[in-house]
């Protein structure tokens, strides 16, 4: 049985929580070397399924810029420190 790369869903390096409001942390690998991307959401439970939205309400802004402020440091020790340390386990902040 042959399985296709684009079945495989990709996982970031990390994780970074606040509440409601998360950073995923993806590693991209470049011609000019390991590069990190982040992506913003905030989750929400609708009835008994839970979901996900990269709108923020006003409520949502601080913990959104604690959020952001936390995942361009840990970038940015990735970056002193070679950028391998991004395959380790990802962790999530509270």
């Amino acid at each position: 049985m042959e399985t296709s790369t684009t079945s495989l869903k990709e996982k970031p390096v990390h994780e970074i929580r606040l509440g409601s409001i998360k950073a995923a942390i993806w590693k991209n690998s470049t011609e000019q070397g390991t590069r990190f991307n982040a992506t913003f959401e905030r989750i929400y439970k609708d009835g008994e399924q839970w979901k996900s939205t990269s709108s923020f309400g006003r409520e949502d802004l601080l913990a959104l810029a604690k959020v952001a402020d936390h995942a361009h440091s840990w970038i940015h020790e990735q970056k002193q420190q070679g950028g391998e340390a991004g395959e380790r386990k990802s962790s999530t902040e509270k």
